[in-house]
């Protein structure tokens, strides 16, 4: 490695490999810390929130710390098969009841065509798949479990694998 050419004034230039060094460095630790940001907006809004009054009856150790709502039920026969199904979405508890919250939450899903269940997958957008149609997306359950039933024709679902460990 030849040393670092020198200015007519003497000061020396630094060389390329330093530059580009020092420009990776300012970037990975750029988006290093935006990456951690919102990590630390959480806690310091959580430090910030004012701590839980008396508790409410009910409320002690054995308390269910978790409140469902039901955003999706239905039970029908459809095309000679009982199809039924719910999605509930898990909000924890001590969360203000707002929408936003409730989008975020993860929805519990459970399908079963003539009492067998149907596996199914919810997608980014909001929209579920299933493992009969899992190449097509539906924007409701009912849509998914009946668009199983059209592929499945006269045929049944199979029993659930046993888990083997």
């Amino acid at each position: 490695m030849s040393p670092t050419p020198a200015k007519p004034g003497g000061t020396r230039v630094p060389s390329r490999r330093i530059v580009l060094r020092g420009a990776f460095t300012a970037a990975v630790v750029t988006g290093t810390a935006g990456a951690l940001l919102p990590l630390l907006d959480r806690e310091q809004a959580e430090a910030a929130r004012p701590a839980a009054g008396p508790e409410a009856p009910g409320s002690g150790a054995g308390a269910t710390t978790a409140k469902e709502s039901t955003t999706e039920e239905f039970a029908e026969m459809y095309r000679g098969r009982e199809i039924r199904g719910t999605a509930t979405v898990v909000v924890p508890a001590g969360v203000p009841d707002d929408d936003r919250v409730a989008v975020a939450a993860e929805p519990v899903t459970e399908i079963r065509i003539d009492g067998r269940p149907l596996h199914v997958m919810r997608r980014a957008d909001g929209t579920y798949l299933s493992d009969v149609r899992h190449y097509e997306s539906y924007p409701t359950l009912l849509e998914t479990a009946r668009a199983a039933v059209d592929e499945l024709g006269a045929a049944r679902l199979s029993p659930p694998a046993a888990h083997h460990m």
